[in-house]
Formats: C-alpha cells, sequence, structure tokens
C-alpha cells in the first residue's frame, strides 16, 4: 500500500515544502533525485532512524511540494531553497545526502554553506559535463515536451524504472505506484518538464575549482550497474576531491536505494563514524 512519507509543510519564499522527520541523532538530510521524491529512501530509513535525526524532503516540484512554474527548478536554485528550508527548521549541522541530482544540489550545498554540514555524501550523483543524459536533454526541444505530456504513460515509465533497477524483482506494483503518484496529473507533469528543462550542467562546471578545494569529507556511492549516469562521474570526483572514499556496489543499479538499501546505509554508517 503506498504512503507518502511526507506529513509536514512550510511555506519558503512562496513554495510549500513537503517533508518528513523521524528517528533521533544527527541530522541528517536526504535529497532524492529528478523522477522521484523521497519515497525512493522509504526502504533505507530502517537501518538509520535508530541512529540519526532523519530529514526527508520533496523538492519543489515533485511529491507533495508545491508544483508553481513561475522560478525555474536549477539545481542552483534547489540548492537555495533547502538552505532557507534548513535554517527554518533551525536545523545545526547536519549530513547531506544526495542521489542523482540531488547529489548535484548537495555538491553545490557543500561549496556554498560549508559550515552547515559534517560532511556529504553523493549516490549515483550528476557532476562536471558528463550529464544531462539524453532524455533530458531531448526535454529540452518543445516538441519533445508536448509529445511527451500527451504519451507519457506507466508502461513507458515502467520501462524506464525497471532499466534502473538491477534486481528486476523489485519492480513490483507498488513501485510503479510511487513513481506514477507525480506523473498521473497534468500538473506533475508539467512540473517534471519544468524540472527537466531547467537542469544546465554549467551550475556545476562554475563550482569546480571551489568543488576540488573542498575540505568536507566526501563519500561516494557508485552502483555500478547504473545504465544513466557513467561510471567515469564516480571516477573523475574520486581523483580530484581531496578528502573523499569511494565505494562501488556492484549489484546497484540508477535506483540503488531500491536495489541495495542495507549496503547504502551501513556504507554512510561506518563513513561517518570513521571519519
Amino acid at each position: 500500500m503506498m504512503e507518502h512519507l511526507t506529513t509536514s509543510h512550510c511555506d519558503i519564499e512562496g513554495h510549500q515544502f513537503a517533508y518528513f522527520v523521524r528517528g533521533q541523532g544527527e541530522p541528517l538530510l536526504l535529497v532524492h533525485g529528478i523522477s522521484t521524491y523521497s519515497f525512493i529512501w522509504r526502504k533505507v530509513l530502517p537501518f538509520l532512524e535508530d541512529r540519526y535525526q532523519l530529514i526527508g524532503v520533496d523538492l519543489v516540484g515533485c511529491g507533495l511540494s508545491s508544483k508553481n512554474l513561475d522560478q525555474p527548478y536549477s539545481i542552483k536554485r534547489h540548492a537555495h531553497l533547502l538552505q532557507k528550508f534548513l535554517q527554518k527548521l533551525e536545523i545545526g549541522k547536519f549530513h547531506f545526502v544526495g542521489h542523482d541530482v540531488g547529489g548535484g544540489i548537495g555538491q553545490i550545498f557543500a561549496v556554498n554553506y560549508p559550515d552547515m554540514l559534517f560532511d556529504l555524501v553523493v549516490i549515483n550523483s550528476v557532476a562536471y559535463d558528463f550529464w544531462p543524459v539524453q532524455p533530458i536533454i531531448a526535454m529540452r526541444t518543445p516538441i519533445v515536451r508536448q509529445l511527451a505530456m500527451a504519451t507519457l504513460d506507466m508502461g513507458a515509465l515502467r520501462m524506464i524504472v525497471r532499466r534502473g533497477l538491477y534486481h528486476k524483482e523489485n519492480l513490483t506494483p507498488e513501485l510503479m505506484e510511487y513513481f506514477w503518484a507525480q506523473m498521473k496529473s497534468r500538473e506533475g507533469r508539467k512540473a517534471f518538464l519544468h524540472f527537466a528543462a531547467s537542469l544546465n550542467n554549467q551550475d556545476l562546471l562554475e563550482i569546480t575549482d571551489q568543488l576540488h578545494r573542498l575540505e568536507l569529507p566526501v563519500l561516494i556511492i557508485r552502483g555500478d550497474a547504473d545504465p544513466y549516469l557513467s561510471g567515469a562521474i564516480a571516477g573523475k570526483l574520486a581523483r580530484n576531491i581531496p578528502n573523499n572514499t569511494l565505494i562501488k556496489i556492484p549489484t546497484g543499479s540508477h535506483f540503488i536505494q531500491e536495489d541495495e538499501p542495507q549496503q547504502i546505509a551501513a556504507a554512510m554508517v561506518d563513513f561517518f563514524a570513521g571519519k
């Protein structure tokens, strides 16, 4: 049975942020990527909530957060809104964990607000100019956006999700219900396409030098079966960020939270304890 994790809301610069807070301990922020929302962490939570105060958010345009289209959903803008969100919740220092585009948001956050962070964890993350991947680039073309609005259906989405799973048996009706929940309305599809059209790798290219001087500890988790984001991304991050740990998980695809939730949770716990 599908259950939204986000049960709280607050207003940030005219946007309604949907979020959850659970567990006790040092704060840990969980930030999803494009095409998902906070549900993607649901299998990871049981392995962390007895150690940390977990804060999960639906980014603007996603999940149960507001979907007004008057401003771009760029990763730079998301980082700014998250900083205001955390200030409003009066969260002190915290661990930033970002998946996919959420990892790119984390890189910008770490460069701009390092004093707010204990460390940064990026999981199957975008970085540099290795992205957006082709489907997202195509979304920038007006006719493709119109076709997507008209033709995106559960079957097409199911193929995208299946390709992003290593353990294909995890492609359950429940999982597809989570993915489809924000795509089944016209408002949700328009917000997704607005998010896709707002992505610009220049937002990460312009912080390259600062990222390579980052003093924060950084954990890079790579699901080696990810077909959407190249392994070269994790490799380049590991070569250039001074204080980093790289972990590769062979049985993890793009949606590694579904494939190996216990492994990524254990990697984070060990990293937080050992740095």
